[in-house]
Parts: C-alpha cells; structure tokens; sequence
C-alpha cells in the first residue's frame, strides 16, 4: 500500500474513534480523498479512451485484474449508495443527476457481479467523461454528509428500514458473488463504514488501478 495513504487512513481510523479528535479525523479524511483524486485525475490527463478499458492482468487474482474506467464506476457507485440510501437516508446522485443516460450505462449497480470480458464490455460503453462529473459530485455530496455527522452519530447501526431501501433500489445484484453486500455494509455502523467506502476502498482499487496504467503506459 502506498506508504502515505496507508499512513492518513491508520491516523484517520485513530482519530475517528475519540470524541476529541474526531474532527482532526475528518479533516485527515479528507485529505486522505484529497491526494487519491489526485491520482485519479492523472488517469484523465494522460490516458486515452482505450486505456481505460484494457485489461493487461484479466486472469490476475486481485483488484488489478479490472480496468479502470470499471475500478472508478465501482468506487463511487459503492460510495453514493452507501453516503446517500445507507447513511443519509436520500436520493442517490445516480439517480437524481439522471447519470445512467449520462454515462451511458447498461448497469445501475455497483458492478461485482462482472467478470473478465463482461467488464470489457461493461467499460467501454461508459462516457468517461459523464463519469467523471459523477464522481465530483459523489465526492462532494458525501464530504458534506460527513461534515453533519456527529461524533456520537458514529455508532448508530444501519436501520432495518433503510436495508429495505437498498432492496427495493436493485442496485446490488442478486449474483450470489454480490448480494453478500448487503449484510456487509447493513451490519456495521457508521464508523465502520467511513472507514471503509470512503477510504480503505478507494485505495484498494485506486492502487490496482495505478499497477494497470503503469503497465499499460510506461
């Protein structure tokens, strides 16, 4: 794991879990999300369309056997699912920014249920560009819900009305590969769930997204 990355999320998850440094953790949070953008907008300015679909470790155990238009759709479908049905209890930004049609997306969920060429295929019918517009705004609406959220707000657990929510939104698959997702993020609170969609997972696939394009374009 890239040393800096490794180094805000263990002092974010530090400083989430006490009352007195909670608001340090957001802010290290942040800039956590901050320098992963980073690197995400290098995709944008140096790769070109095809290299967003190319798969170099297709038969790979591990994130990096993805591409990375399909890692970035799969980070903040994850996260606007989570922020917004889970957490905040509101309209995802998938939805109320029409960016299905937008991006061009034969899907609405968060992807797991794809393998190999089915990702291929997936991918390259995604208007990077769209996708990137969803990305800002998922970001943004997800920093503002953590900004309001208050310290003892961090243990409250995942309402069996809101797990109802996320049902009826079919936005999880039901492929018995996926629908393990559900009861993941329903049986953890809110803590755990900042300290994993909304860091530990971005560097996951942003890190296996970094070995595909330094292998595709040395």
């Amino acid at each position: 794991m890239n040393k800096e990355w490794s180094e805000l999320n263990k002092t974010m998850q530090a400083q989430i879990k006490k009352k007195e440094t909670y608001q340090n953790g957001l802010e290290t949070l942040s800039a956590l999300r901050s320098s992963l953008m980073e690197t995400v907008m290098t995709f944008y300015d140096e790769l070109d369309r095809q290299e967003f679909d190319a798969m170099p470790f297709i038969n790979a155990d591990g994130y990096h056997s993805k591409n990375i238009a399909y890692s970035l759709w799969h980070i903040f479908r994850i996260e606007d699912i989570v922020a917004h049905t889970l957490i905040n209890g509101d309209e995802q930004v998938f939805f109320s920014g029409s960016y299905q049609r937008r991006i061009n997306s034969p899907i609405i969920t968060t992807g797991n249920e794809l393998v190999k060429e089915q990702i291929a295929e997936f991918s390259s019918a995604l208007d990077i560009k769209e996708l990137l517009s969803y990305i800002a705004e998922v970001r943004e609406s997800s920093e503002t819900i953590l900004k309001q959220l208050h310290f003892e707000e961090l243990k409250r657990k995942i309402s069996d009305e809101r797990k109802e929510e996320l049902l009826s939104l079919n936005v999880v698959s039901e492929d018995e590969n996926t629908v393990w997702l559900i009861d993941y993020w329903c049986g953890k609170d809110i803590r755990g769930l900042i300290q994993m969609p909304f860091s530990r997972h971005w560097i996951m696939h942003i890190e296996a997204s970094l070995r595909i394009k330094n292998r595709i374009h040395p």
